[in-house]
């Protein structure tokens, strides 16, 4: 039994370094998109390459779009609430901002994931150690961005729009750990009717925004593609299967993570400066996440 304990551990702590891995560049690859898409256009394209990575799959290992018209209801609001609105604000509100601070900001969800969880009642073991540790987290990634050199940024439009964007993956969290996983529908069928359903409802935007002229950059359909593919299409999977074996509060820790991600990539790839500040606060990142993340094995 020890060693069952161990493998599943082992399992949780690589599908969540995979899925940090895929939307660690999320906010990269947005930036780069935005050279040649509008928001809307980003948005739509993104949750469709997602769909159409995910359906045939599941089709083909003889999966079925659930029939029940009360379980469509729930993935439509699922997919408002974790997909199509907070894809939409990032978007918007990195024509504005930085990718930095649009980070920064993104890592907020765990703290409203861990809030909402406990209103509803879908996690109540909300220890002093597990608070800590979202705390500690949080704290790391302000040190890794330095965010009071963009103060502006933080208070402006795009600002308010990259925490209500973290707010709604909070919610989103919070409401398919309740209503969607741990109802014996694969994960991979989930995801595939969720970015089916998030899709359906970006078209209505599209007359007013999203028939726009793109301009056909390479870099921009590149950025595109793979935040479709691998950034929406194979993590979303990923997140789904994390959210049903160890809980919302859980899966939303792999938010801390990213900026760590974004370092490591832009030190590797960028050849970027990593200043104490940013090693400081990756450490306080992970102490944080091992924190939350023992406290949740101890409850499990």
């Amino acid at each position: 039994m020890k060693t069952e304990r161990q493998r599943v551990t082992r399992a949780g702590i690589a599908r969540v370094a995979g899925l940090a891995l895929l939307w660690g560049s999320g906010f990269l690859w947005i930036k780069l998109a935005l050279r040649g898409f509008n928001p809307v256009q980003i948005v739509f394209a993104r949750l469709l390459l997602g769909f159409l990575v995910l359906t045939p799959i599941a089709l083909s290992r003889g999966l079925r779009f659930p029939r029940q018209g009360r379980l469509w209801g729930h993935l439509f609001v699922a997919a408002l609430v974790a997909n199509a609105v907070p894809y939409l604000l990032f978007s918007v509100a990195e024509e504005t901002i930085g990718s930095n601070v649009a980070g920064v900001l993104n890592a907020t969800t765990p703290l409203w994931t861990l809030l909402l969880a406990f209103l509803v009642g879908v996690d109540r073991a909300v220890t002093v150690k597990k608070a800590a540790g979202f705390a500690l987290g949080f704290i790391g990634v302000v040190v890794i961005f330095s965010p009071w050199e963009s103060a502006s940024e933080i208070a402006s439009w795009g600002g308010l729009a990259c925490l209500a964007a973290a707010a709604s993956y909070g919610l989103g969290y919070v409401y398919m750990g309740r209503f969607l996983t741990g109802r014996g529908i694969p994960p991979l069928m989930l995801s595939a009717a969720q970015l089916g359903a998030a899709t359906v409802l970006l078209v209505p935007a599209l007359p007013f925004a999203g028939l726009e002229s793109p301009v056909w950059r390479l870099d921009a359909v590149a950025s595109l593609l793979v935040l479709g593919v691998l950034g929406t299409g194979a993590a979303y999977l990923l997140n789904y299967r994390i959210i049903d074996d160890e809980g919302p509060t859980a899966a939303s820790v792999v938010t801390y993570l990213l900026p760590v991600v974004a370092v490591i990539l832009g030190w590797v790839i960028l050849r970027e400066a990593v200043t104490t500040a940013i090693v400081a606060g990756i450490a306080l990142v992970l102490a944080g996440v091992t924190l939350t993340r023992r406290q949740s094995t101890e409850i499990g």
